[in-house]
């Protein structure tokens, strides 16, 4: 029987992390140069604090006429979902499902509780079937019943 599929054999390892004290400028010009449309935010202890996208730059800073130079990345910081290295995949397409979300650190809590990597939908397109794949879009980017809000 084939061993079971766990975060770390999902995720993109070489997650490079914009500081807390970081302005937004430098994580846009980080997020520009490593083609990525998130990083996770780490604090002084080099360890996972936040997750700031594009998207959180655009509309909590650039559209509020704010200078994105003069805003440190940790003050975007928001609720952080992360997942152990060694959870399955299972677990990595409920935790994405359960907070709707398309990125997901990975945390190797036994090696330190350091970060290693990111699961994004691209990486569980490459590893995942296509039922799991249809779920997970459709819980993800499902929309609220009439009369529900969308949060």
């Amino acid at each position: 029987m084939a061993e079971k599929l766990r975060a770390r054999d999902i995720m993109s390892s070489g997650v490079q992390c914009v500081g807390a004290h970081q302005s937004l400028f430098d994580a846009a010009k980080m997020m520009r140069d490593l083609d990525v449309g998130a990083l996770p935010i780490c604090g002084d202890n080099n360890r996972l604090t936040g997750l700031i996208t594009d998207r959180d730059i655009v509309i909590n800073c650039c559209a509020e006429g704010i200078d994105p130079a003069t805003v440190q990345a940790g003050s975007l910081n928001s609720e952080v979902h992360w997942i152990d290295a060694d959870a399955d995949a299972a677990e990595v397409l409920r935790t994405m499902e359960e907070h709707q979300i398309k990125r997901l650190p990975v945390i190797d809590v036994k090696g330190g509780h350091r970060l290693i990597g990111m699961i994004t939908e691209a990486n569980l397109a490459r590893n995942l079937s296509d039922q799991q794949i249809a779920e997970f879009v459709s819980r993800v980017y499902a929309t609220p019943l009439a009369g529900q809000s969308a949060g």
